[in-house]
């Protein structure tokens, strides 16, 4: 018996405890000897007398000196995200479900009008009851070429507003306009966004619309406190594969939904670094090469809601479930950092991005919600690879993948192209069937940029709530500051905030088959004359 509590404690030594001094050795040594000549632990069998020697034995002797052993808990890479997670809020008033009057005419003012700005201005003035009535970049030239347009198409003239960084400030202060649409860099989402509600508007702005939880924060509780619209412009909860699957989950086709994967796998390595043309409204690029700065400054999954905002709204997250916590793993950059070299040697004006650490090529993230389901969110923009937002839904009794192909499987086999279109027959959601071809028409990543602008306008001029309300913006943006400190702090996982503050377990799925509203005409323009598309009941 001695011999083998001699073993143990040897190999207590050569171990964690290798550390302590002479004497304490000595004592506990001599202290599990004496254990054994009192027949103690005589009653032990073998299993259990180790377990006693090792451990009891120990913890007698040392006095609680063995918790010097224990690792310290490492001190937190950026620590300023998860204070902002861990604190607390209470909601003042619920904006989901919420609507305000009906607007018959919804005067909007437009900010931001590079490729995706002018893109909205075409959009939004193929709607019926929309006046766009200001116009805003800092760059003179897109202004006016949106101008133009309004002008070929009959519209009245638009105020201007350009100039400098802060002019968007002047039009939100305008007194006539309802809705403040925004496409700006990310960095002004939130500013430009709150101010807009503080001056009365509501607001649609493009996706993210927060970069950090305290952002996300206070555009929950601006939107609370002035009972203003705070709408993300996610637009690919409009798709129509993500409109089909949706409606079927909401007819219990898959069964309970388990799982979602979302994802955005886009090569824009070229376009983060191509130059901008400043003298040109619209060349691919990123005004002031902001995107480049954002990848060079962060590391996690940036861009996260054009894959995970419809993958919530089939696990009608924030109505009915919400995210506990989240874990994030990011590759290396392989891509960005030696194109950065490359560049740099041809031409100094890629010099202040020497030596960046850049975000790493592709990021995954995974999420539990509170009812035990899960998520999985990509990212990867720098990385040769066919496009993909994958959209996974995964139930007990069927699942849909919408990359690289569009399949559905109600059982063990995927549906053939004959059963594919009987489910798009069946399943199809009145909105698509009420729009979807306009749209498909009018553009817009394929038609559902226009079904999204169709939805906002249609609920504002019905007095409805709108599909997308605050709470969805800030928590899908949240994710990409939440990943940026599960990266940096390998890959531990944190808590996601709860920016509905309970009001999850009351809140309403949103409408997807025009049970209310959908009487809004879409226009058809042509230059200098608009005729009515008479499609709607």
């Amino acid at each position: 018996m001695t011999q083998r509590i001699h073993r143990v404690f040897i190999s207590c030594i050569s171990g964690s405890y290798f550390f302590l001094n002479k004497i304490l050795i000595c004592n506990l040594y001599f202290s599990l000897v004496i254990i054994q000549k009192n027949n103690l632990i005589m009653k032990s069998n073998r299993r259990n007398f180790l377990k006693t020697a090792t451990f009891a034995g120990a913890g007698a002797m040392t006095g609680g000196l063995l918790s010097g052993c224990a690792s310290k808990e490492a001190e937190s890479n950026l620590p300023a995200i998860l204070e902002s997670a861990k604190e607390s809020h209470s909601q003042r008033f619920n904006m989901s479900g919420y609507a305000v009057p009906a607007l018959p005419v919804v005067r909007v003012g437009i900010i931001g009008l590079g490729d995706r700005g002018s893109e909205a201005v075409e959009r939004l003035s193929k709607i019926e009851g929309v006046e766009i009535m200001a116009l805003c970049d800092k760059r003179e030239v897109t202004v006016k070429e949106s101008q133009k347009y309004m002008d070929r198409i009959g519209r009245p003239a638009a105020k201007e507003f350009y100039g400098d960084e802060n002019i968007w400030k002047k039009l939100v202060e305008l007194p006539d306009l309802d809705l403040i649409y925004t496409c700006t860099p990310w960095i002004l989402h939130t500013p430009i966004s709150v101010y807009a509600m503080e001056n009365g508007k509501h607001i649609a702005c493009e996706v993210p619309i927060a970069r950090t939880i305290d952002e996300a924060w206070q555009l929950v509780e601006t939107s609370e406190r002035t009972k203003k619209h705070c709408m993300m412009l996610e637009n690919c909860c409009y798709d129509f594969f993500e409109l089909l699957t949706l409606n079927m989950a909401r007819q219990g086709m898959f069964g309970d939904i388990i799982h979602g994967e979302g994802a955005y796998i886009h090569n824009l390595l070229g376009m983060n670094f191509l130059k901008p043309l400043d003298d040109k409204q619209a060349d691919e690029a990123y005004t002031d090469m902001w995107r480049l700065k954002e990848n060079a400054t962060r590391n996690g999954n940036l861009y996260p809601t054009h894959g995970l905002g419809p993958i919530c709204q089939v696990l009608n997250i924030n109505r009915g479930d919400k995210m506990e916590y989240l874990t994030s793993m990011s590759t290396f950059d392989f891509s960005m950092g030696p194109r950065e070299k490359e560049l740099a040697v041809q031409d100094p004006f890629y010099a202040p991005w020497k030596d960046a650490n850049f975000r790493g090529n592709m990021n995954t993230s995974i999420v539990k919600t509170t009812l035990g389901k899960t998520i999985m969110i990509q990212h990867d923009v720098s990385s040769t690879h066919p496009y993909s937002r994958i959209h996974l839904v995964k139930g007990t009794k069927g699942m849909a993948r919408k990359y690289p192909n569009e399949l559905i499987a109600l059982g063990e086999k995927w549906a053939k192209d004959d059963e594919m279109k009987e489910i798009w027959d069946k399943y199809t959601p009145e909105i698509v069937k009420r729009v979807g071809d306009m749209a498909k028409k009018v553009g817009g990543h394929g038609g559902m940029d226009f079904i999204m602008d169709w939805r906002l306008i249609d609920c504002l001029r019905n007095g409805l709530p709108l599909d997308q309300n605050v709470y969805d913006g800030a928590l899908w943006s949240s994710i990409a500051p939440l990943s940026e400190w599960s990266v940096a702090n390998r890959s531990q996982s944190i808590d996601i905030p709860d920016f509905t503050c309970g009001s999850w377990k009351t809140n309403k799925p949103h409408e997807i088959n025009l049970e209310t509203g959908g009487t809004t005409k879409v226009l058809e323009v042509r230059e200098a004359e608009v005729e009515m598309e008479v499609n709607v009941k």
